[in-house]
């Protein structure tokens, strides 16, 4: 156990047994362990061991991974970069994610705004957000145009078709979800 786990287990242990409306005596009676000893456990005045957390684990109905805080993992998301055509990926989500998040860089294209689109259709709902450049979206009938700053979000299976229109390239984050759910954005109602 990592020193800062230990520090938690005491505490740990005092929440469990308040919410399961049991009192220290209550607690003693069950394990055998004194209230005094319970007591010091809780308020992290005497160190937890296997003898006394055990007892006290099954008499309140817990696992040891209850108890014992884990340490959380890496948040960090291992960054690949993949080439398709001149479009570059990177990767800023987990494989295993059922939501994939890519920065995609487009290369710059002169003559973007008035290329004949070659639309392409697949399974999924695609949001996406600009972060530089001038990216043209053409999306079944309807054409857009969006600068920095601007989003668009649509059902792939619509033909759909991207390219910069300019000299630079166009760099954007795409998020993309195979089986069609649309982006939900939890927030806070504004303070009136």
């Amino acid at each position: 156990m990592a020193e800062n786990s230990v520090k938690l287990v005491g505490p740990r242990l005092k929440s469990w047994r308040e919410k399961r409306s049991m009192t220290l005596a209550e607690l003693s009676r069950i394990t055998g362990i004194s209230a005094s000893t319970l007591s010091r456990l809780e308020a992290g005045k005497r160190a937890p061991n296997l003898e006394l957390v055990v007892p006290i684990a099954r008499a309140l109905r817990l696992e040891l991974d209850d108890i014992v805080p884990q340490a959380a993992p890496d948040p960090r998301v291992a960054r690949t970069k993949k080439r398709v055509g001149e479009i570059q990926y990177e990767t800023l989500s987990p494989e295993s994610s059922p939501v994939q998040t890519y920065k995609v860089t487009l290369p710059a294209n002169p003559d973007g705004a008035t290329a004949v689109p070659d639309p392409r259709v697949h399974d999924g709902h695609e949001w996406l957000y600009v972060l530089s450049g001038r990216l043209r979206l053409v999306l079944g009938d309807q054409e857009v145009t969006l600068g920095p700053g601007e989003a668009a979000e649509f059902d792939t299976r619509l033909p759909h078709w991207l390219s910069a229109t300019g000299a630079g390239p166009v760099e954007m984050l795409s998020i993309f979800s195979k089986e069609g759910k649309r982006i939900h954005l939890r927030a806070r109602p504004a303070a009136k």
